[in-house]
């Protein structure tokens, strides 16, 4: 199955719809660092990227999609979150970042069995929920476009006019009701929230359901103050194994063990991967994994403990913030994560360069999609499509 990336950045979103089994067509994104971490990963071979086409680089707003009408089974994408961010200013529609119409001028162009649109929490907030519903009825209905010299507002409701009569000519879409999933619930060693749209062409007649969370915090303490095996697992003596109270209690008042499976931690994410701190200088057998100085804690910004999953990543309107992007060991000491350290909380394969500086790179990674998450969603998008090829006979 065929399906077109935009707002790729560093390829998180991209690579995880690759591994549910679509094949990139078509790969869009503005910022050339990004575009740089594609194309070298690109050329190097790195897993699924290996097949994707080189990215347009540049605005989407001066790109067409129309070759693709009818030719691609999903669209999927970030567009730009800074507007809604709870890091950013808050403008939204205001916004000249905001690209949600790109988006859904994207799927009005190719008219694809499905698309999978993720955003920041920040998106859900009552401050835009008016947005958040225009968004949805864009989504719902993107032939009803907005006219020359209309108010965004206007075109709203306009597009809740037809929503409410009943009527359903031309290209329309089932939008479930957008839903926020925390990434931790889905074996991703970071508490990473991101609402999702997802849709399907309505003349497919299908009924999909987000993905059923697979882990969880209650299985994590269990296995980490019950029966220890967390503990096992990394080879930590019980002299050294830190205990808190809280969620040692937490554990006890368990009755059984939890159906599902722990959630990741830092500690799980991270091992293999030697203390760059020790490392030699220039040592090339980690690559993207090289001690950054000047970590320091205070009060807000302590750092992501070790034996739980990370605090998000951000990427920041001013760079990276202190207290997210920081380890806490169990000392209580901290240091900032490498870049490979901060790619694999994002669940990205260690064959993936990045380019940039730390920075630079930190932003890219603070701003993907945790491959994982991307990954299970879409899955389950392509389960469903696999239905409509095989009762269609096209299987």
């Amino acid at each position: 199955m065929k399906a077109i990336e935009l707002f790729a950045g560093a390829g998180g979103l991209g690579l995880g719809v690759g591994r549910a089994g679509f094949r990139a067509v078509d790969v869009v994104e503005w910022d050339r660092w990004c575009c740089d971490t594609l194309r070298e990963n690109r050329a190097r071979g790195a897993g699924i990227i290996r097949h994707w086409p080189a990215p347009r680089e540049g605005d989407v707003r001066g790109f067409s999609f129309t070759q693709f009408e009818g030719k691609v089974d999903l669209v999927t994408g970030g567009p730009p979150c800074q507007p809604f961010s709870l890091g950013g200013r808050h403008r939204a529609h205001q916004d000249h970042r905001d690209m949600w119409s790109e988006a859904v001028r994207a799927v009005r162009e190719t008219r694809p069995s499905a698309f999978i649109f993720e955003n920041v929490k920040g998106l859900t907030r009552s401050t835009f929920q008016t947005y958040f519903n225009y968004i949805f009825l864009q989504l719902s209905y993107p032939e009803i476009v907005l006219r020359s010299g209309e108010s965004w507002l206007d075109h709203r409701a306009r597009l809740e006019q037809h929503h409410t009569s009943g009527i359903r000519t031309g290209l329309s879409y089932q939008v479930l009701p957008p839903k926020v999933l925390n990434a931790a619930n889905f074996g991703v060693p970071q508490k990473r929230e991101r609402v999702f749209f997802v849709g399907f062409r309505s003349d497919l007649g299908l009924e999909w359901s987000f993905p059923r969370e697979t882990h969880s915090r209650e299985a994590m303490l269990w296995d980490q103050y019950r029966d220890g095996e967390y503990w096992d697992r990394h080879g930590v003596s019980w002299r050294a194994r830190p205990v808190d109270p809280r969620a040692s209690d937490a554990a006890m008042r368990l009755r059984e063990r939890p159906a599902e499976l722990p959630w990741r931690t830092t500690r799980d994410a991270l091992a293999g991967l030697p203390d760059p701190e020790l490392l030699p200088k220039g040592c090339a057998d980690f690559p993207d994994h090289r001690f950054q100085a000047g970590a320091r804690s205070y009060p807000g910004h302590t750092g992501s403990p070790l034996d739980e999953p990370s605090k998000t990543l951000k990427a920041g309107v001013h760079g990276v913030p202190g207290g997210e992007n920081m380890l806490r060991r169990v000392d209580g000491s901290v240091r900032y994560f490498t870049i490979r350290e901060s790619a694999r909380l994002q669940t990205f394969p260690d064959d993936i360069v990045f380019h940039g500086s730390w920075t630079e790179t930190m932003r890219q990674l603070g701003n993907a999609v945790p491959v994982d998450l991307a990954e299970v969603v879409a899955r389950s998008v392509k389960l469903q499509l696999d239905y409509v090829n095989a009762r269609s006979g096209r299987a």
